[in-house]
């Protein structure tokens, strides 16, 4: 059984576990965590299995979750699934997970299932006050594997909905952001029947999450998603935002990563970084 989110570790202490040769890479990497010890005094590594970006992502908001979005709060979020599959024919080829070849109803219901259960969780997490008892059951959730894979089902589908949503604006003229050309600026997403085709269907499986595709899951949360990327440390891409021009009232997430395939993520904010 491998654990879904380990406990947290000391991050030099981790650093040091890792990277103890003369390279210019290890070198980097240490100057990378260093720099990120200067705000974070902790890591947790995060179970690597393609769903990672998710994981930590999710993780990081529910720890901090202090009440619900509004957008999770709507009346028509648990009605997606009806309201696309009603447009879209092609959403019949979604891959739910292990279960490939379902039926147009039993896909519908399924995922409503899944964003049913998202809102559910955020919403009891969110409303528990003492930061310990937060912490058990974010804990406790990312061990309950039928759960958490459910809740990354619900991520996909959200995020297919966004793709949607900004290449219908795009067409219709309106202003989207930069990387929305560039999500379907590639030969494998050109439309959103082929994002989820080529991309989504196989985040998990096959493949996690590629840069691009990281702005569009800040996008479908409405999180800021900043990610120290230890590799480019010393170069302005270092500390990344995704997305580079965020809301101003979008919370934020932080993320480490040592190659934009991987993530695991920082813990316990030093305390002149909090004040």
């Amino acid at each position: 059984y491998k654990l879904s989110v380990s406990p947290e570790m000391d991050i030099m202490e981790y650093c040091m576990k890792e990277w103890r040769g003369n390279t210019p890479a290890a070198k980097r990497m240490r100057k990378g965590y260093e720099a990120v010890a200067q705000k974070f005094a902790s890591i947790r590594r995060i179970r690597g299995d393609n769903y990672c970006a998710f994981r930590a992502t999710l993780f990081q908001i529910l720890s901090q979750a202090t009440q619900l979005p509004r957008w999770l709060q709507s009346e028509d979020f648990t009605m997606l699934p009806e309201n696309l599959l009603s447009k879209y024919d092609w959403i019949k080829q979604w891959q739910l997970r292990q279960k490939p070849g379902k039926r147009m109803g039993e896909i519908r219901d399924e995922i409503k299932e899944y964003l049913i259960l998202l809102r559910q969780k955020w919403k009891n997490i969110s409303e528990i006050k003492g930061p310990l008892e937060k912490q058990e059951a974010c804990d406790k959730l990312f061990k309950n594997e039928e759960e958490e894979y459910s809740l990354y089902e619900a991520l996909k589908f959200l995020m297919l909905n966004t793709a949607i949503e900004l290449y219908n604006a795009d067409k219709s003229g309106k202003r989207v952001p930069v990387f929305s050309w560039l999500l379907f600026a590639r030969d494998t997403s050109s439309n959103p029947c082929q994002l989820m085709q080529n991309h989504l269907n196989h985040i998990g499986h096959s493949g996690g999450l590629e840069q691009v595709e990281m702005f569009l899951l800040a996008y479908a949360l409405q999180y800021t998603i900043q990610v120290y990327r230890l590799y480019k440390h010393s170069t302005d891409e270092f500390i990344t935002l995704y997305p580079n021009d965020p809301e101003e009232d979008w919370p934020v997430v932080t993320l480490i990563t040592e190659d934009d395939r991987h993530y695991n993520i920082p813990v316990r904010m030093c305390q002149e970084t909090m004040l």
